[in-house]
């Protein structure tokens, strides 16, 4: 792989980059007319399971934009199969029957991710080949607390009540979960990494609603231990806490290479909070792409401005992109990011050295 293809994958390790990486969370999705018109031809559960279409929805944005790396194309629930949870997408994710008992949970029969979504290791196999070794490859899994959100629920809710409640009302049930969880995601992410992966990111998009307190008992420990369990892997992982501000310093203690974060903090103050050890990646908010190309361009330069001159910054949107976005404004924030690095290259040329 060439430097420039490695761009992305040295900047997860904190090493030098001719300039910041960029790709965007969910940039396989509902904003691309040729993802909207693939859609038109299969439902989304067919889509994630057949390993052609997914490979062809994961290479359409790259066929558009010049990004650094390429997502999976599939969901974060897609490796429930593996417990045996039943589920649709009409058109967000419904459980059919939610796991609100500790009989319910213990009856869960696990199975290898490969025996139940072999289909996922076929994409990304497909995916390596296409892309020739021209951009890496990430794959990706729900952190237990996030995917226990659902569960518990039965779907997608804001507050997750239902979670919530359980965790303070029946605690050591909610844990036996998010034990058997985080196995499953080791096991699912070390699928992915043996086919052919070389990064992976775990989505923690629920997080946010917990306390410190309550996120180092019932989320933390639970990455942690997908962490360490694909560490020996020796690929690059990127731990995503959505609506985190309150989190940044314990959530950099999880272990991973990279820290995703949200755009509720400015990057300066999360770097300065936990540390040099730690590369960081975002954070846009991703309304910005609804402004004009000129302020798309100035809120992602004051966003690269935070962190310039930071070892490890991968350019990121806070969170997914948005299915109104418009294609201009997506070409407007890569256009950004590459004449940021290429103006500070050139400033660096022209000072004059002093000793």
């Amino acid at each position: 792989m060439s430097e420039m293809a490695d761009r992305f994958l040295r900047a997860c390790r904190r090493e030098p980059v001719d300039r910041t990486p960029i790709w965007i969370m969910r940039q396989a999705g509902r904003y691309l007319p040729e993802y909207r018109a693939l859609r038109q031809r299969v439902d989304f559960l067919t889509l994630c399971r057949t390993p052609e279409l997914a490979a062809e929805a994961t290479l359409q944005p790259l066929r558009r934009f010049p990004l650094d790396a390429a997502i999976l194309f599939s969901d974060i629930l897609l490796p429930l199969q593996a417990l045996g949870v039943e589920m649709a997408f009409t058109p967000g994710p419904t459980i059919a029957e939610p796991l609100r008992t500790r009989a319910q949970i213990d009856a869960l029969a696990p199975r290898p991710a490969g025996e139940a979504v072999p289909f996922v290791a076929e994409a990304v196999r497909l995916l390596r080949r296409e892309l020739d070794g021209r951009t890496p490859l990430i794959g990706f899994c729900g952190a237990p607390f996030t995917l226990a959100c659902y569960l518990v629920q039965g779907r997608g809710k804001e507050g997750f009540g239902v979670a919530k409640t359980m965790l303070y009302r029946e605690p050591a049930t909610l844990e036996h979960l998010l034990s058997t969880l985080a196995l499953a995601m080791t096991d699912y992410l070390t699928l992915q990494i043996r086919a052919g992966a070389q990064a992976v990111q775990i989505f923690d998009s629920w997080a946010g609603i917990l306390g410190l307190e309550e996120y180092r008992r019932f989320a933390l420990p639970y990455v942690k231990a997908i962490v360490d369990g694909v560490r020996p892997l020796g690929v690059p992982v990127i731990y995503f806490v959505n609506d985190g501000p309150h989190l940044h310093e314990a959530a950099a203690s999880a272990g991973a290479d990279v820290l995703g974060v949200c755009w509720r903090a400015p990057l300066d103050d999360v770097a300065r909070r936990v540390g040099p050890r730690v590369a960081l990646q975002g954070n846009l908010d991703p309304h910005v792409l609804f402004a004009d190309p000129v302020e798309v361009a100035q809120q992602a330069a004051a966003v690269l401005a935070r962190v310039a001159g930071r070892p490890g910054h991968i350019m990121n949107l806070g969170h997914g992109i948005l299915p109104e976005t418009p294609i201009a404004s997506v070409e407007a924030l890569i256009a950004a990011v590459h004449d940021f690095d290429g103006r500070r290259a050139a400033a660096a040329a022209l000072t004059p050295c002093t000793t």
